[in-house]
C-alpha cells in the first residue's frame, strides 16, 4: 500500500498524524502493538528512519511505549490524552478561521445544523 504524501508537512509528521488518527478512530487500541518500522517502511515505500522518527515523536508525547525486544505499544490513556490535545489544537489553530468563514457565509449554529440535515437527506 503506497500512501500519497503531500508537500505541506514532512512525511514523518504525516505518518505521526496517521497513527494518531488510527488511535482516535479506534483501529489502534490501548495496549495494541504498532506495526514494525520495517513493515510500515516497506508498505508505504518510505525510509525506515522516517518511520522511526514518527514513532519516536509518539513515544516522546507519551502516546506509545517501547518494550525492549517486543516493539512499540499504544499506552493506556493514550486515546483520552490525544482527544484532549487534538481538541485544544483544533480550537486554537483551526476553529478561528472556520468560525470567521461561517460568519462571512451568514451561518449561525442552528442554520448550519439545519443545512447539514438537508444535505444528509439528499
Amino acid at each position: 500500500m503506497v500512501t500519497a504524501w503531500n508537500d505541506s508537512a514532512p512525511i514523518y509528521r504525516q505518518l505521526h498524524e496517521k497513527v494518531v488518527a488510527m488511535i482516535l478512530d479506534g483501529s489502534l487500541k490501548e495496549g495494541d502493538p504498532l506495526p514494525s518500522v520495517r513493515q510500515v517502511a516497506a508498505e508505504m515505500q518510505i525510509n525506515p528512519l522516517t518511520v522511526s522518527k514518527a514513532y519516536q515523536a509518539l513515544v516522546d508525547e507519551g502516546v506509545v511505549e517501547k518494550r525492549r525486544g517486543l516493539g512499540m505499544f499504544v499506552q493506556q490513556g493514550a486515546r483520552e490524552a490525544l482527544l484532549a490535545s487534538e481538541r485544544a489544537r483544533f480550537l486554537r489553530e483551526e476553529w478561528p478561521a472556520l468560525k470567521a468563514r461561517l460568519q462571512r457565509l451568514g451561518f449561525d449554529l442552528q442554520s448550519l445544523l439545519d443545512e447539514n440535515t438537508k444535505e444528509t437527506r439528499r
